[in-house]
């Protein structure tokens, strides 16, 4: 009888008891399913090609496990770790044989001491510079995410501790791993990439219908680092952007007074792709000068273009061949020294750095000019063109002088105005009119309020290009907008989509747990079957043994 009922009870109640029963014990259980997943924001590294050659990272979609710098062992492994703590050569081991790499950058970078800046801005030139076929991102460090990294930290040290095979065994067992996922497909090349660069002019007062000489003004408004998302470009070359605009903001003011009406015409330009080889200045001269209606460009006294103006308290004059004297570009030189004589805080220098054509990289954006046999030259805070500040991801807001910067563009609106006006005893820019500080401000908070990487901003309709655009029609004349793009059979430039994405995390166990599971769990089932089966010899074994008692 009793066999019967519970054969029944088996086979009838035991199922809808498991049913109500197991979502009870799940909600219970301490250990709550949500905090098995997470998810955050990552930034790809760059990608594009430039003059048939590709740089940056090919990869994109990561399915692998998390293991930590110094614990990793196969391409089946996500490296992660903080930047600081990755040299050079442990970078160049992981890009080349690990599986894909995940690098926790601080979401607050004024907090890195000097020496941390260096290794970090270094870290990226060699990044850049090396092959790399692996998907590799950044995260932004976040309360979340650095238990997530303290426990893959702990985890692959206490792995490494010499023990027994046992507990070896009963430590892979017990252990807690992380599954890194970012679905992100496969990056293909961008359409209808339009990379633009803005003119505008001011034209000198020529009453007498004179042959006119022109300065051409020139900034590159782009930015590079080693995350498209992450380049913010505070300096370079958002400081150029700020000193751009205020020279447009005080020209503009005289040219509009025929009292101080200038004698010479005014080319402003905002060149694009200035990161990409200058490629929207190299764009510009080609439909100036090759244009057959000419252009203002062709009477050029001198090429002024700006590059990173508040790195350092010096000011460098860069030209690829040294003016000779009683040229336009060595007056400017000399004007340029005499207005930083008033102020004790900037020294001017001049940096003679042959063009190498036998480089597919140009060193300075004057460089484009000097090519085409137009007297450029470049003034920027940096003395050494390879210097890694002008391309890093720690170029932010917060490291820009802004005293250093109102200095710089006061000596050179002083010098250029000094040259228009031919003045030379006494300073043009005073108490009625000088450099704006609240309208440099201004605009280092608009180009910093997102990144500008040239992949980012090359579209027809980005916000950013049409606040500048703006700008231009406000205080110049006769602006327009050319466009640069890739050539369809032969492209100088290629840029990839998939800049940022989003990574999740799950809280898994390895693969020897699963082993070790199937084994529990077919025991289980194995000794619950036999106990099914034979319950009627069990039962009269529990019998017999009972009745002995009984007759003791």
């Amino acid at each position: 009888m009793w066999l019967e009922e519970i054969d029944e009870f088996f086979k009838g109640y035991l199922p809808y008891y498991i049913l109500l029963f197991l979502p009870i014990f799940i909600i219970i259980s301490p250990i709550n399913p949500v905090h098995g997943s997470h998810e955050f924001p990552v930034y790809r590294m760059q990608q594009y090609d430039l003059n048939g050659l590709s740089h940056g990272s090919r990869g994109a979609s990561i399915n692998l496990e998390a293991r930590s710098l110094t614990n990793w062992k196969s391409p089946r492994h996500c490296v992660v770790t903080k930047m600081k703590d990755l040299s050079v050569a442990q970078m160049r081991d992981v890009v080349t044989k690990a599986g894909a790499l995940l690098i926790l950058v601080p979401s607050d970078l004024t907090t890195l001491s000097p020496e941390e800046k260096e290794h970090l801005s270094s870290l990226e030139g060699a990044l850049m510079n090396q092959e790399t076929s692996i998907p590799v991102y950044f995260i932004k460090d976040s309360p979340e995410f650095e238990h997530i990294f303290t426990e893959i930290s702990v985890n692959s040290a206490a792995n490494d501790l010499k023990r027994s095979a046992a507990e070896a065994l009963f430590s892979s067992v017990a252990a807690n791993g992380y599954q890194i996922v970012v679905s992100s497909g496969t990056p293909s090349i961008k359409k209808d990439v339009k990379v633009a660069t803005i003119q505008g002019q001011l034209i000198a007062n020529n009453l007498k219908d004179e042959k006119v000489s022109t300065i051409a003004i020139v900034a590159h408004y782009d930015s590079f680092g080693i995350a498209p998302e992450l380049s913010f470009g505070a300096d370079s070359n958002g400081s150029g952007i700020v000193v751009l605009f205020e020279l447009i903001r005080l020209f503009s003011e005289l040219y509009a007074d025929p009292k101080t009406h200038g004698k010479f015409n005014i080319i402003f330009l905002l060149s694009g792709g200035g990161k990409i080889n200058f490629m929207g200045s190299k764009k510009w001269l080609e439909d100036q000068l090759d244009s057959l209606d000419g252009s203002l460009i062709q009477d050029a006294s001198y090429v002024v273009c700006l590059d990173t103006l508040a790195n350092s308290d010096s000011l460098y004059m860069h030209v690829s061949k040294p003016p000779k004297e009683g040229t336009p570009p060595h007056s400017f030189f000399r004007e340029l020294k005499a207005a930083a004589g008033y102020h004790s805080n900037v020294t001017v220098e001049g940096v003679h750095k042959k063009i190498n054509l036998a480089e597919d990289i140009l060193a300075w954006e004057h460089e484009r000019f000097s090519i085409r046999r137009l007297p450029a030259f470049t003034l920027s805070t940096v003395k050494n063109y390879r210097d890694n500040n002008r391309n890093t991801i720690l170029d932010v807001k917060s490291h820009v002088n802004i005293d250093r910067l109102e200095y710089n563009a006061r000596v050179i609106a002083e010098a250029i105005a000094r040259h228009i006006y031919n003045v030379s005893n006494e300073a043009i820019f005073g108490k009625a009119m000088d450099v704006n500080r609240e309208h440099m401000e201004f605009w280092l908070d608009v180009v910093t309020s997102q990144p500008r990487s040239t992949q980012i901003l090359g579209s027809k309709d980005n916000y950013l290009i049409k606040v500048f655009k703006d700008y231009f029609d406000q205080h110049l004349i006769d602006t327009k907008v050319y466009y640069a793009s890739p050539d369809k059979r032969d492209p100088e430039f290629n840029f990839y989509d998939i800049t940022k994405s989003i990574v999740n995390i799950y809280s898994v166990k390895p693969a020897v747990f699963d082993l070790f599971l199937t084994f529990v769990i077919a025991l289980y089932l194995t000794v619950i079957y036999f106990l099914v089966q034979k319950f009627s010899l069990f039962y009269n074994l529990a019998c017999c043994l009972t009745a002995k008692k009984k007759t003791k």
